[in-house]
């Protein structure tokens, strides 16, 4: 019996994603759980692991293809089940847990679904389905048509089952009328001496996605603050040598953290997630914090979960290892999930202010920038100082102007005094 195995609906609203690296080829055994196709999706990129034991009968899609969720990745002949067994169900859809994914297969016999095209090494098998069904194409067809603006369910298809061909798509155009506006463009001189044009990569599409939705979503106001942190600087330099015996390089994030942590639990409102729809607010008690981790391909922003339960040495090892995950692009969904407040550290890269970005449908965002020296006034005398820039922003909706500074000033007071951390809790 052959099964259908389509890409898997692996969760936090992925509608896609691009084939990075195929592990199988047709006529290869697999197992349970054995992984077929290494999947860029918008967050992570992550392997889609065999839901049976059987032969790779055909595979659909080639490297660097985008593959949406429900189209099919392989079929799968499995030993010891006759088309026979399969021809009395027909095709059904079966759910299928294995290795940590949800996927969709149907169940086919050799007449129960539509035989794949060879045009191209990306085609996969459309769907039989109702009358109003999705056209039939394969997605070079689509991808062209896409291109040229033409409407696939005008074009007449010439594959098995009336499948809309690349061909087709070609003819279809050909026989198109040519208007002024394309030619115009075609007395134009070729564009490619002038630009580059590269296809937007999976975490590009979901930052663009998600930074506009924040700023349609909610009120954005921003505080600024420029604590002294002398204090913080010395007890970094104090720990750093004796942290770098355990091979973990003390930054200054783990404390700003604490101090987030600390800052959150007194105004819980930085801590929740306004329900506008129902009319809700919810308030968090726990305490996830995520760290914006620039990356080549972009930026993401990896979680740290009950930060709250954890110690310096602790924040130490999670930072530096979600770091390193997010640029190996080996960061798993559960790493990028259920965070309640975000920090973004573009002092790193030299910045001093910013205005950071809400993550939607978190409430506070806080910016850091680099630690430089000025001067500054302390028991009536001007001396060298060291201050750390300080960027929050927070949705206005749900947080009012007095709280938002009562917060960044606990912030502030915390990074400052880095021992009132542990003194206070």
């Amino acid at each position: 019996m052959r099964y259908i195995f389509k890409f898997p609906d692996i969760g936090e609203g992925l509608t896609e994603g691009i084939i990075i690296e195929w592990y199988v080829d047709k006529g290869n055994a697999v197992k349970v759980g054995q992984p077929l196709v290494k999947m860029e999706t918008d967050k992570v990129v992550t392997d889609i692991p065999s839901p049976r034991e059987g032969v790779i009968a055909a595979r659909y899609g080639k490297v660097g293809e985008t593959i949406h969720v429900g189209e099919t990745l392989v079929e799968i002949d499995i030993a010891g089940e006759t088309a026979t067994e399969a021809q009395k169900t027909g095709t059904e859809i079966v759910e299928e847990k294995g290795a940590g994914v949800v996927g969709t297969i149907e169940v086919a016999s050799n007449n129960a679904f539509l035989p794949a095209s060879d045009e191209g090494t990306g085609a996969r098998p459309a769907a039989a389905g109702a009358a109003h069904r999705k056209v039939l194409a394969t997605p070079v067809a689509r991808a062209m048509a896409r291109e040229m603006n033409i409407d696939i369910n005008l074009v007449t298809g010439t594959g098995p089952a009336g499948r809309v061909m690349k061909s087709d798509i070609q003819n279809f155009h050909a026989a198109a009328p040519v208007t002024r506006a394309t030619e115009s463009k075609a007395e134009r001189p070729a564009a490619g001496e002038l630009i580059e044009v590269v296809p937007m990569s999976q975490i590009r599409k979901s930052i663009a996605r998600n930074m506009l939705r924040s700023k349609q979503s909610t009120a954005h106001m921003t505080l600024f603050d420029e604590p002294e942190v002398s204090a913080l600087v010395a007890a970094r330099a104090k720990y750093k040598e004796e942290y770098k015996k355990e091979e973990i390089n003390l930054t200054f994030l783990p404390f700003i953290i604490k101090a987030v942590v600390a800052a959150l639990k007194r105004h819980r409102e930085l801590n929740g997630e306004m329900d506008f729809e129902k009319g809700n607010i919810i308030y968090k008690n726990y305490y996830n914090i995520g760290i914006a981790v620039s990356t080549p391909d972009g930026l993401v922003v990896p979680v740290i979960h009950e930060a709250d339960r954890l110690s310096i040495r602790e924040l130490s090892r999670a930072v530096a290892e979600i770091a390193v995950k997010a640029r190996e692009r080996k960061l798993t969904l559960d790493e990028m999930k259920d965070g309640t407040f975000t920090i973004t550290n573009y002092g790193a890269l030299g910045g001093w202010f910013g205005v950071p970005v809400i993550n939607y449908p978190q409430v506070g965002i806080l910016g850091i920038g680099r630690i430089y020296q000025k001067p500054v006034v302390a028991d009536g005398e001007i001396k060298v100082g060291n201050v750390m820039p300080l960027s929050l922003s927070v949705d206005h909706r749900m947080v009012d102007g007095a709280e938002a500074a009562e917060f960044l000033n606990d912030v502030a007071a915390g990074i400052a005094d880095p021992l009132s951390l542990i003194m206070r809790q």
